[in-house]
């Protein structure tokens, strides 16, 4: 009876634990049926067949002379039946892309000669005076035409020979790829347009069985522009048109004080590549730019060595004072005396006029710094590819909104340590000050990029959602972190302060704040010009962004551009002090400019 009641309960047992576990795995036997693959887009290749459609792209129009970016359609280009624009992230979006459907037809390893835009029974396009003004306009502007295949930007190829001497042209011939093409060029005081685009695009064939079909993959993708005047294309009713022979045709000239009749037209040749998918970005991370790169490193190298030089003086002049008055034998209790900076050893870290000011500046440069840091490790890692737009600009955004967590926490605390008390007021003003400051230029700066009808203008709902993100993630962080900064134990001063704050004499006209504002930020002003020209010229206007540079050049000179900016704050160090000048940290929110 005892071992039938013993194996009855057992049953139960199982039967109960049986009734536990199988909803469980019913419900995760579910979610496995509903889970499916999915790629980030941009990263996952794309097969095609033999004549599948292979869709161009238009991104925008860029100048390096205005920076102010266009909509592709802006200018009076053919326009397919229905115009689609693609769905962008943020950092698209705040680069002023705005990528949209174009009426080109290529077909997958098929050839065409010649085809005609716009075709309307053979009739060519005609421009009105409005439309050929804003067409040269553009051109004299230097503009490029940026277009995107199997998302794969445009490149111009360029062949450049180091030597006039023909029998080494072979040898030396270099050659480099322009992002996008030309939109015209100018000769003679007349302005021409490329009219003509001639499509190069490379496939590489995969490996496949047998018995199952060949598959291509887009590995570059080339154009070649022309101009070609009306007169010298020959059209017919199927939308077809030869080209003219040799070089007899003359260019495709824009008059902005008429109206203009011209042809747009493509043509489209495949050739076989042995560059693997994977390997297809290599070709457009090899464009270089010594000119850029020679004259910043010049400029650095002269910078750094001005800099040291005036560095060493003052403090070989300010030490060798001191060592001389110690060495004096006739007058020991003189020596004795402090003098100099060394009278204000226990007023320095007097708590400041403005502790709120500071603390939040602090820590938005805290929050700034974790999110440089981190995006240039990830950049060094290889994760943000550039065939993700935008991928760099919305990691820099959410990043800087999720590290307000850390300023917090570094500016309640430094807030504390200054005997602050109204920490509730501290924590809204440091998710508030920086931000909003920057917030309020970008706003009227904006406002002047939408009058000029420019795509860089951000559109109002991406600021609602900016704005959004402001105070829905970066506002409660930072009151998350200064909660408990404000709640650790204050920083201990190296030394005591007095109680009663010593008087300070009456400064040179040279030391004074605004002055020493200017003086101390030219200098590193100017070292920081030329990279962050270079930087902002490759990421913004749409031109790709050298993950190989950032990787093996933007890490030297980063430290060369920290080397610069540490000399004129040691400079500033020394000589405020000397003066007696004990006020010279914390007077309030101006002396920050003194670091450049």
């Amino acid at each position: 009876m005892a071992a039938a009641m013993i194996s009855f309960s057992r049953r139960l047992m199982e039967m109960k634990s049986y009734k536990v576990w199988l909803p469980w795995s019913l419900l995760l036997l579910s979610l496995m049926y509903q889970t499916s693959a999915f790629y980030v887009p941009g990263v996952a290749p794309i097969n095609f067949h033999q004549n599948d459609p292979v869709e161009i792209k238009a991104v925008k129009l860029t100048s390096s002379r205005t920076q102010l970016p266009y909509e592709y359609y802006s200018l009076p280009f053919c326009q397919p039946s229905k115009i689609t624009y693609k769905a962008e992230n943020l950092g698209e979006v705040l680069r002023g892309d705005r990528i949209v459907n174009t009426p080109f037809q290529v077909l997958m390893n098929s050839e065409k000669k010649c085809e005609v835009l716009c075709s309307q029974s053979s009739k060519p396009v005609t421009l009105t005076v409005e439309q050929s003004r804003l067409v040269a306009e553009r051109i004299t502007e230097d503009y490029y035409v940026h277009l995107i295949a199997d998302n794969l930007p445009v490149a111009t190829r360029l062949e450049l020979y180091s030597s006039r001497d023909s029998d080494d042209k072979k040898k030396e011939k270099d050659v480099q790829f322009e992002h996008g093409y030309r939109l015209g060029f100018t000769d003679v005081n007349k302005i021409y347009l490329h009219n003509h685009l001639s499509f190069i695009l490379y496939y590489h064939r995969e490996d496949m069985e047998e018995d199952q079909e060949h598959t291509y993959r887009v590995v570059r993708f080339e154009v070649i522009p022309q101009s070609i005047r009306l007169e010298d294309l020959k059209t017919d009713e199927k939308s077809s048109c030869t080209l003219p022979e040799g070089t007899n045709s003359s260019p495709q000239e824009i008059d902005p004080t008429k109206e203009n009749q011209l042809y747009f037209t493509y043509s489209v040749h495949w050739e076989e590549s042995d560059i693997k998918w994977a390997s297809r970005w290599d070709t457009y991370l090899t464009m270089s730019d010594v000119q850029i790169h020679w004259f910043s490193i010049i400029n650095s190298v002269v910078v750094v060595f001005f800099l040291s030089g005036i560095l060493s003086m003052i403090i070989i002049r300010t030490l060798r004072k001191d060592i001389a008055n110690y060495n004096k034998e006739d007058d020991i209790e003189d020596t004795m005396e402090e003098s100099g900076w060394k009278l204000v050893h226990g007023d320095v870290f007097r708590p400041p006029q403005y502790p709120m000011i500071l603390s939040s500046l602090l820590g938005s440069g805290i929050q700034l710094f974790c999110m440089i840091l981190i995006v240039i490790f990830v950049a060094m890692l290889g994760m943000l590819s550039p065939s993700s737009r935008g991928a760099l600009m919305t990691t820099a955004c959410f990043l800087f909104m999720f590290m307000g967590v850390f300023g917090g926490f570094s500016a309640g605390r430094l807030y504390r340590t200054l005997k602050g008390h109204r920490w509730k007021k501290g924590a809204f003003c440091t998710a508030t000050l920086y931000p909003g400051v920057v917030f309020g230029i970008c706003f009227i700066l904006n406002c002047f990029i939408w009058g000029k009808h420019s795509s860089g203008a951000v559109p109002f709902p991406t600021m609602v959602a900016l704005l959004c993100m402001w105070f829905g993630i970066s506002l409660p962080l930072v009151y998350l972190g200064y909660y408990f900064g404000f709640r650790k134990q204050p920083y201990d001063n190296p030394v005591r302060t007095n109680q009663i704050p010593r008087q300070i004499p009456e400064q040179r006209w040279y030391m004074n704040r605004f002055v020493g504002i200017l003086m101390a930020g030219i200098l590193p002003f100017g070292a920081m010009f030329i990279e962050l020209f270079f930087i902002f010229s490759t990421c913004l206007p749409g031109q790709l962004w050298k993950v190989k540079e950032i990787r093996h050049v933007y890490r030297a000179r980063c430290v060369e551009r920290a080397q610069d900016m540490k000399f004129p704050s040691i400079i500033l160090q020394i000589i405020h002090p000397h003066d007696e000048d004990h006020c010279y940290i914390f007077p309030g929110p101006f002396p920050f400019g003194e670091g450049g």
